[in-house]
């Protein structure tokens, strides 16, 4: 099945057993993925939904930070209830050890040979590990390593 057409079917599911925080999520997703593929001016494959998704994954946890700053508690539970329904449709994350080793894979790949050559390094990195790994987290591997090979 087809990612956008387990969106739809889960959103029917959310909508007949009341499960509003579900139903808020995947509405919001969907609309996302919508304009998306107006942006794009085709519809979104399975990568470009997941895409789509990891988006709005780092977007509620950039508001539940921001809401736990601003001591709304309330806000900070309905944002975890949506990221967790969220997660549900990514790939199981990646450990940092796995992120290490792809890391390692792209920069030998590029030939890579110091922080100046991030550059070549982080968008073929980011584009294989779409979906299973952040791209914060990603970005500090390749800084860390690419900081190793510079040193004599």
């Amino acid at each position: 099945m087809f990612l956008k057409d387990r969106l739809a079917s889960d959103l029917k599911e959310a909508i007949r057993s009341s499960d509003e925080r579900r139903k808020t999520a995947i509405r919001l997703v969907t609309a996302a993925v919508k304009n998306a593929e107006v942006a794009q001016g085709s519809p979104l494959d399975d990568t470009g939904v997941l895409k789509v998704i990891s988006k709005e994954v780092g977007r509620h946890r950039e508001s539940i930070e921001q809401f736990q700053k601003g001591g709304r508690q309330d806000l900070v539970d309905q944002e975890e209830a949506e990221l967790a329904v969220l997660l549900s449709y990514l790939p199981p994350a990646m450990s940092r050890d796995e992120i290490v080793q792809a890391a390692r894979q792209v920069i030998s790949q590029v030939e890579a040979r110091g922080p100046a050559d991030k550059g070549k390094v982080m968008p073929v990195l980011i584009a294989q590990l779409a979906g299973r790994a952040e791209g914060r987290e990603i970005n500090e591997v390749v800084t860390g390593l690419l900081a190793e090979l510079s040193r004599p």
